[in-house]
């Protein structure tokens, strides 16, 4: 599969870790009916759901070259850590790694690296484990993180261990390697955030291009292209389920029928698309790298 774009003045590079059955799209989504499910099935599989009703996605990084940076977005789950998910935990294969070398880079060459928040999944590969400690796997990057994004968790770590956050986030802020900065923040003329919260209070997706957003990766803005057919539908593991909702809806409505190229984090393979309307809601037409 071909996981190279060119789009004007930057490339994209899609770099998977994972892809393909998660969990039943009736539990991820609560307010989903067996009804609409089946309704929507003949267009969702079966590249997003299996027979069984199961979400296919995938776990992915973008790696975007400007004129320039390179920036990493999203470091997808990493090896060697405690996780819930049997497929997830104490990983130790190298397909991340085989990956971002076959996109012809390696962990020197990352300038910036962007989490569009710091959940489990987009976090894991900030880290790796060395000589039993954990430290930044991209050692001449700047970790750019919110820094209300990582207030809340600061506080559910304080409450509770939060094991991605201790291994993941805090030892590149111990390292010296991160920069906390606002939701609304630019790096420069051709990298800047979009405040897109509810899936946690303060998630962001990360807008490239110089006249516009040639492309914008929409971090957990959806998860799935149900969610861009009935905007109303949030998983159960949006912190604010409403608030992303609404997010969402406007997100949608901000690039409904424009040229960007709405890079999504999770939707199946080739993940890329651009948004158009469909009814009273929008379907997400992808575009084949």
């Amino acid at each position: 599969m071909n996981n190279f774009l060119s789009l004007g003045d930057i490339t994209i590079h899609r770099i998977v870790e994972r892809e393909g059955p998660f969990l039943p799209a009736l539990y991820v989504f609560p307010t989903l009916t067996a009804e609409l499910l089946e309704e929507n099935r003949h267009w969702v599989a079966p590249r997003a759901l299996d027979q069984e009703g199961v979400l296919l996605l995938s776990f992915h990084s973008y790696v975007v070259r400007t004129p320039h940076h390179t920036v990493l977005v999203d470091s997808c789950i990493g090896n060697d850590k405690a996780r819930m998910l049997p497929e997830w935990n104490l990983k130790r294969d190298e397909t991340f790694m085989r990956a971002l070398a076959g996109a012809g880079f390696g962990v020197d060459d990352i300038d910036f690296v962007m989490c569009t928040h710091l959940h489990v999944d987009h976090v894991g590969w900030n880290t790796r484990l060395q000589d039993g400690r954990w430290v930044p796997t991209f050692p001449k990057a700047r970790y750019l993180f919110s820094e209300g994004e990582f207030g809340y968790w600061t506080e559910q770590h304080a409450k509770a261990p939060v094991p991605h956050f201790g291994d993941s986030v805090l030892p590149v802020m111990e390292a010296k390697r991160a920069e906390l900065v606002r939701d609304d923040y630019a790096l420069d003329d051709h990298v800047r955030l979009l405040s897109t919260p509810g899936h946690t209070p303060h998630h962001v997706s990360v807008c490239f291009g110089r006249h516009g957003d040639d492309a914008v990766m929409t971090g957990d803005v959806a998860h799935s292209p149900l969610q861009a057919r009935y905007p109303e539908l949030s998983p159960r593991f949006d912190v604010d389920m409403d608030a992303a909702a609404k997010t969402r809806r406007r997100f949608f409505e901000r690039y409904c029928d424009t040229r960007t190229l709405c890079c999504t984090a999770h939707f199946p393979s080739p993940s890329i698309g651009r948004i158009t309307r469909w009814g009273e809601g929008f379907r997400c037409d992808l575009v084949e790298a």
